[in-house]
């Protein structure tokens, strides 16, 4: 159980496999031992060994998982959530898991080819990086509104973690043991991985990496769980949203000022045009709206760092399962 105690770091040893491949799962069934079965062939110098993170998936995905680690020719964890704690979270706990040099994150799905796995380990190894993240510059195989949400993303990540121009951000990345260590101290309820690792390191790049569609089963990532994300991104590590609030609630006071001192010039000239109950609503309604949305955002702080003061857990274990051979 992650919750009141310290991240579990592991000391590098002897037998500690050169590379870590964590892979968070929810409704997993269809895909996860195929793409297990591709990962156990790739020829790692150092070995390799794999992490699933069963999310509290709904379907059979704890039973492939047992038949992964009954016939798997590499070591295999599995980490058990005892409720549905999100994407990042579960890799979170995967990540207190590894013992490689090097850890790999990736999607259950079979959209990112485990054959490009290698490329990432040698780019991050060669050019002494400590993250490398896979770009999909090549072909993005999502639906529309995913697509234009990555974007998205990444340009506000540009904004407010002051990502390095140009440098895509994926679920696909290969992570040095060093970076590992620092993200896993991390112990608060809304994780953003991407924003760990930008708040600890500058040495990242990304290589160009295919992506496949999705072949079986369908997607557990929603629009839901993509505002989820903006707000972990927006309010967790940075406060320029704040100060955004404060920006716009000195324009709309500046221009309140200046509409006053224009209806002041009006009444006393005897010019203005009679003001009805509709313009006043309106003005009402926009000032009003402005207002809410401020309350919101600092609401929003003040509601996370409440939950962080009371522990929330950021996951809960409830089984751990160790197969496959040694």
């Amino acid at each position: 159980m992650d919750q009141g105690r310290p991240p579990l770091i592991f000391a590098m040893s002897e037998n500690a496999p050169t590379l870590s491949i964590v892979i968070p799962l929810y409704r997993s069934e269809a895909t996860i031992e195929r793409v297990v079965g591709e990962l156990a062939a790739l020829p790692v110098e150092g070995g390799l060994e794999i992490v699933l993170v069963n999310d509290c998936s709904p379907d059979n995905t704890l039973e492939a998982c047992r038949r992964i680690m009954a016939s798997c020719p590499v070591p295999v964890t599995v980490v058990s959530h005892a409720r549905n704690f999100g994407e990042h979270n579960a890799v979170m706990a995967g990540l207190r898991h590894t013992r490689g040099r090097w850890v790999v994150t990736m999607d259950d799905d079979g959209q990112n080819p485990p054959s490009e796995v290698p490329k990432l380990l040698e780019a991050a190894q060669r050019g002494g990086h400590d993250v490398v993240f896979g770009d999909y510059s090549a072909g993005k195989e999502h639906a529309a509104w995913r697509n234009w949400g990555s974007r998205f993303t990444n340009a506000m990540a540009g904004w407010l973690l002051e990502k390095p121009h140009g440098l895509y951000l994926s679920s696909f990345r290969c992570l040095s043991r060093f970076i590992v260590d620092e993200i896993v101290r991390y112990e608060g309820p809304y994780p953003y991985i991407d924003g760990l690792i930008l708040q600890s390191t500058r040495a990242v790049t990304a290589i160009c990496v295919a992506h496949k569609p999705r072949e079986q089963g369908r997607s557990g990532y929603n629009l839901r769980r993509l505002v989820r994300l903006w707000l972990n991104m927006f309010t967790s590590f940075s406060v320029a949203p704040l100060r955004a609030a404060t920006v716009l609630g000195l324009v709309l006071s500046a221009l309140g000022m200046v509409g006053l001192v224009f209806v002041v010039y009006l009444y006393f000239t005897e010019r203005g045009p009679e003001f009805g109950w509709g313009s006043l609503m309106t003005a009402l309604l926009v000032f009003s709206g402005a207002q809410l949305v401020l309350l919101g955002v600092i609401g929003e702080y003040l509601g996370r760092s409440y939950l962080t003061t009371n522990r929330r857990p950021q996951s809960v274990v409830r089984e751990v399962w160790r197969g496959g051979r040694s």
